[in-house]
C-alpha cells in the first residue's frame, strides 16, 4: 500500500529553544522541510543564524555556573528522570519516523538507546573528580580537578540526530558542561522535542539550547569566542570547515565523521547470517558495510543470496509495521546517490546484479531507492572508495587473509569494520590488523553505551561512549601545595 498523507500533528512546532523560551516567529532564513516517504511539505523550518546562535550561546553561558556547581548527585536525578520520561515518551517514535522517514518497526529502538546513554552517564555525574598525585623529591600535596569545559557545541548529522543527542549530550551533561546544539535544517525535530522534554523534567533553562539551521548556523556557531568545545558527527568535508572555523580561537573539536567500512566475509561462515547482514548494514549510516569482500569459495553464492534477499526486502509506508526499509531522506540524496550508480554503470565497473534505480508505482512521490548491489569490483572504484550513503554495496573477492586485510585497509576511513568467520583465532588477528575504531565480529552494530565508538584516519578523532566519552568533556587541574 501507498505510504500514508503525514501527519504533523505528531511534530513539535518547530522553531529555537533558547534559554527559558521556546521562539517559532522567525524574520530570516526557512527551509520547507518535507516526508520522504510522499514528498510532502511539513513545516517551513526557521533556521538560526547568527543573532539566534549568539542568544544560545549567551544563554548556556548564564546557564554554567549554577549547573556545574550543582551537586552530582543532582545532576544525576535529572538525567535518570530525563531518561525515564523518554521511555515513557509515545511521542517521539512517531516524530523521529516524520523527520527522516526511518521505519516505525525500529524507532524504539533508537528511544531505547537514548535512554540507556543518559541512565548509564547519569552514573558519571556524581562520581567525577580527581586524583591524588604522588610527589618527589620534596613532600607536598598534589591532586587533580576535573572539570567542564564550558560551553559546548555540538553539532548533529540528518541521519541520525536523535541518537547522536543522546551519544553527545548525556556525558557532556554529566560533566557539568552546557550545551547549544544545532540540528540540521533536512531534520529539525527530534533534537527540539528531546530539549523540551528534558526542561519538563526539570532541567535548568539554558542548560540545553536549540538552533536548527544549515551553514550560516553552522559557522556562526564554530567560530564562536565563548564557545569552549565543538562536538560534530557528519562529513569529513564539513568537519574540515569546522577546523578552519574554530582555528583562530583555539577552540579544541571532537569529531564523528564518515566511513567506507569493509565486511568481510570467510568461507567457515554462516552464510545466511552473512547475507542478512550484509542487507541489513546498508543504507545511510556511517558505519554501514558497503564494502563486501568474500573469500572465493563462496563469493558467487553470497552474491547470489545477498540479491534474492535484496528482492524480498519489505519497502513502502515508514508507519507501516511490516516495511523493512525506507525512503532516502531528500530528492537530492536520491540523485546524489544515483549519480554513484550512473557513473559506475558508465565505467563498466563491476557488473550490476540488482537494484540501481528509483522506484514507480505507489512509492513514486517518495524517495525510494532499490536496494543496489556491484559484484567483481575493484577496490579503486569511485563506489568502493566514496562513502555513497545510500543502499548500494560493492562486492570483492579475495583469496588470503592477508588480501582480505589489504583490500580493507586500503581506504582512507577508518570507522568501523565488520568480520564473519566462525574461526576464533583468525577474527583475534583481523581484529587487531584491520585499520578502524570498531570491529564487529558476527553481529550487527551494536553499539554498547559503556563502549568506546569513534573512528581512526578520515573517520575523525574523539570517542563517545564509556569513560571514554565522559573524557572528552572534562580538563583536568593540578593543585599542589607543598608540606
Amino acid at each position: 500500500m501507498p505510504p500514508a498523507a503525514v501527519d504533523r500533528s505528531v511534530l513539535p512546532e518547530p522553531g529555537f529553544l533558547i534559554g527559558a523560551e521556546k521562539i517559532t516567529t522567525h524574520d530570516g532564513e526557512v527551509y520547507e522541510h518535507r516526508y520522504a516517504a510522499t514528498g510532502e511539505v511539513t513545516y517551513a523550518v526557521p533556521l538560526a543564524g547568527q543573532q539566534e546562535v549568539d542568544a544560545a550561546v549567551a544563554a548556556a553561558r548564564a546557564a554554567l555556573p549554577a549547573w556545574k556547581r550543582m551537586p552530582g548527585n543532582e545532576r544525576r536525578r535529572l538525567m535518570l528522570a530525563f531518561a525515564a520520561a523518554v521511555r515513557a515518551s509515545e511521542h517521539l517514535a512517531p516524530i523521529i519516523t516524520v523527520e527522516n522517514a526511518y521505519p516505525l518497526a525500529f524507532t524504539p529502538y533508537f528511544t531505547n538507546w537514548v535512554a540507556e546513554l543518559f541512565e548509564f552517564n547519569a552514573g558519571y555525574a556524581d562520581k567525577i573528580g580527581g586524583e591524588v598525585v604522588a610527589t618527589f623529591p620534596g613532600p607536598a600535596f598534589d591532586y587533580t580537578l576535573d572539570e567542564p569545559y564550558g560551553v559546548v557545541a555540538v553539532i548533529v548529522p540528518w541521519n541520525g540526530p536523535f541518537v547522536s543527542f543522546g551519544q553527545w549530550l548525556a556525558p557532556a551533561l554529566a560533566a557539568g558542561n552546557t550545551i547549544v546544539i544545532k540540528p540540521p535544517e533536512m531534520a529539525p525535530y527530534t533534537c527540539l522535542a528531546l530539549a523540551e522534554l528534558a526542561v519538563e523534567v526539570g532541567f535548568p533553562p539554558g542548560v540545553i539550547n536549540v538552533v536548527p539551521g544549515g551553514a550560516v548556523a553552522g559557522t556562526a556557531l564554530t567560530s564562536h569566542r565563548d564557545v569552549n568545545k565543538i562536538c560534530f558527527t557528519g562529513s569529513g568535508g564539513t568537519a574540515s570547515r569546522i577546523v578552519s572555523a574554530s582555528a583562530p580561537n583555539l577552540t579544541p573539536t571532537a569529531f564523528e565523521l564518515g566511513g567506507k567500512s569493509a565486511r568481510i566475509v570467510f568461507a567457515d561462515a554462516d552464510l545466511d547470517e552473512a547475507a542478512r547482514r550484509t542487507l541489513l548494514g546498508t543504507g545511510q549510516a556511517c558505519i554501514a558495510g558497503s564494502r563486501v569482500l568474500v573469500e572465493a569459495p563462496v563469493y558467487d553464492r553470497l552474491v547470489e543470496m545477498s540479491a534474492a534477499l535484496a528482492a524480498q526486502v519489505p519497502m513502502g509506508d515508514p508507519f507501516d509495521p511490516g516495511t523493512f526499509v525506507g525512503p532516502v531522506i531528500s530528492q537530492g540524496h536520491a540523485d546524489r546517490i544515483l549519480g554513484f550508480v550512473d557513473r559506475a554503470k558508465e565505467a563498466g565497473t563491476g557488473r550490476l546484479v540488482t537494484g540501481g534505480e528509483r522506484l514507480g508505482g505507489e512509492l513514486a512521490d517518495g524517495y525510494f531507492l532499490a536496494p543496489t548491489i556491484f559484484a567483481d569490483v575493484d577496490n579503486s572504484a569511485e563506489i568502493a572508495q566514496e562513502e555513497i550513503f545510500g543502499p548500494v554495496t560493492a562486492f570483492m573477492r579475495f583469496e588470503t587473509e592477508e588480501e582480505a586485510v589489504a583490500i580493507a585497509n586500503d581506504s582512507e576511513y577508518g570507522l568501523a569494520a565488520h568480520l564473519e568467520t566462525n574461526d576464533l583465532r583468525r577474527a583475534h588477528r583481523m581484529a587487531r590488523d584491520l585499520d578502524a575504531g570498531t570491529v564487529w565480529v558476527n553481529g550487527f552494530v551494536d553499539l554498547p553505551v559503556g563502549a568506546p565508538f569513534g573512528g581512526v584516519k578520515r573517520s575523525g578523532y574523539g570517542r563517545q561512549g564509556g569513560i571514554w566519552g565522559i573524557r572528552e568533556f572534562v580538563q583536568a587541574k593540578n593543585v599542589w601545595m607543598p608540606l
